[in-house]
């Protein structure tokens, strides 16, 4: 019997293509045969960023689609690239299959296709093959998207999905608690691009409703209300390098491993990692009371600062703060993050809140400090601090500002509170388990490659 041979497609952001690459390489361990489709934008990023001799050179057949933006263009124009992708990349995914199907001998039987791409799961209908969709972000924002019509009776948010006024939601009991002004749509972009996501967001529910099967990198016990709300979502996560001791792949930026060498020379539970994710961007005001803020913990930190985090990033520091806290600070332009957050020198995590980091910090039991940016991250932070109370959330002052003293703040506490470090403990426990023999996530992922196969 052939192999089965699965063509992957996320959505071109380094959050999407991280997981799906991470499952993709879990089929290739049982035999599967892996397509994995990039934008050609994105493709060459994460061949510059991919070590030589990583597996996955070998592995999995890497390939590309252009995503429709014309050059010149925004790509973190989220609206204008999911329209142009939507212009594109159906049809173009058509005929990558059908040029597969005829020069190789294992015909394509399956697309694995990102929830943010659901119009994947037509051209599979179309092509006679099964559909899986992969929802990477957190259970709750499917829930969250799957109730814009009871939203809208509600007077919740208008046809258009603007909020109506501002109102703390709460989907069911057990979910997160947050304002209407942050639902996903609501916070991506000016009001053009919100209206796009939006629209393109509810026909996107239609698809993902019509997949197969409906799989997330979550666990039951970290969303279990959310579970009950979309019931045909099945937890296969964590997804998690270290669970087949490899590497992550899929970064977008090269990672700075130098940075382990310096945190092993660090006493245990002693550094604040800072990591904002691939989009967050800060003005310079800000950027500089951050810095200042962790210069005035007084503790050891390691900071991860892009190269378009903001304006000119190496002149933007605080005057003299690189030389103040050459002995006890490092910043980087990227980090493993995985193999940082598994260190025993990190005491907490400084994060954006992205659905990844999440599931990272929380499966190796470290504590977070909630700077989210935009999107599902408001979602995320309310998960953290309010449902799992695992975390401390940021106070802005009047000019929207974190400062300094904020910062200094939140960290003692989140530190100097052992309750956060023992509950966060306790859930990556319970969140491991589901990973193993007969936890949920594995009997999930075991039925799931059962389908594909028969």
């Amino acid at each position: 019997m052939c192999s089965p041979h699965v063509v992957a497609l996320p959505y071109p952001a380094q959050g999407h293509v991280i997981p799906l690459l991470e499952l993709s390489q879990r089929l290739v361990q049982h035999g599967f045969r892996i397509t994995f489709v990039n934008t050609e934008f994105n493709h060459t990023r994460v061949m510059n960023a991919l070590e030589e001799k990583h597996a996955i050179r070998d592995q999995i057949r890497l390939v590309t689609l252009p995503d429709g933006v014309e050059e010149g263009e925004d790509r973190n124009d989220l609206g204008k690239l999911t329209e142009a992708i939507l212009r594109v990349m159906p049809g173009k995914l058509e005929k990558l299959i059908e040029d597969i199907n005829r020069e190789d001998g294992d015909k394509v039987s399956c697309i694995l296709v990102d929830g943010s791409m659901g119009w994947g799961v037509e051209v599979a209908e179309k092509m006679k093959i099964k559909a899986v969709v992969f929802w990477s972000p957190a259970a709750g924002l499917l829930a969250m998207s799957f109730s814009v019509a009871k939203l809208m009776d509600d007077g919740i948010i208008d046809k258009d999905g603007t909020p109506v006024g501002k109102q703390m939601i709460q989907l069911a009991p057990g979910m997160p608690t947050f304002n209407s002004a942050n639902f996903v749509w609501a916070c991506i972009g000016g009001s053009t691009a919100q209206k796009i996501i939006f629209n393109i967001m509810v026909e996107n529910n239609e698809y993902l409703k019509k997949a197969g099967f409906l799989i997330c990198n979550s666990t039951f016990d970290l969303e279990p209300a959310a579970f009950t709300l979309v019931p045909q979502l099945l937890p296969i996560g964590p997804l998690l390098a270290s669970s087949h001791l490899g590497n992550s792949a899929g970064y977008f930026w090269p990672e700075d491993s130098t940075c382990l060498k310096w945190l092993d020379q660090q006493p245990p539970q002693s550094v604040i990692y800072v990591a904002f994710g691939s989009f967050t961007v800060f003005d310079q005001s800000q950027f500089q009371e951050l810095a200042l803020g962790l210069e005035l913990t007084n503790r050891p930190f390691l900071w991860v600062v892009r190269p378009d985090i903001t304006d000119a990033a190496n002149e933007a520091y605080p005057k003299g703060f690189q030389e103040r806290v050459a002995v006890r600070g490092q910043m980087i332009g990227w980090a493993p993050q995985q193999k940082v957050l598994s260190h025993p020198s990190v005491a907490c995590f400084m994060s954006h809140c992205g659905w990844n980091s999440a599931m990272e910090g929380v499966s190796n039991g470290v504590p977070f400090l909630c700077w989210p940016y935009f999107a599902d991250q408001f979602l995320n932070e309310s998960y953290i601090c309010d449902v799992w109370k695992v975390g401390l959330k940021f106070s802005k002052n009047k000019s929207g500002i974190i400062t300094r003293e904020e910062i200094k703040n939140k960290v003692d506490q989140v530190l100097g509170d052992e309750s956060y470090k023992e509950r966060v403990q306790k859930l990556q426990e319970i969140t491991m388990d589901g990973v193993r023999e007969g936890g949920q996530s594995n009997k999930n992922f075991k039925n799931f490659l059962d389908w594909i196969k028969a």
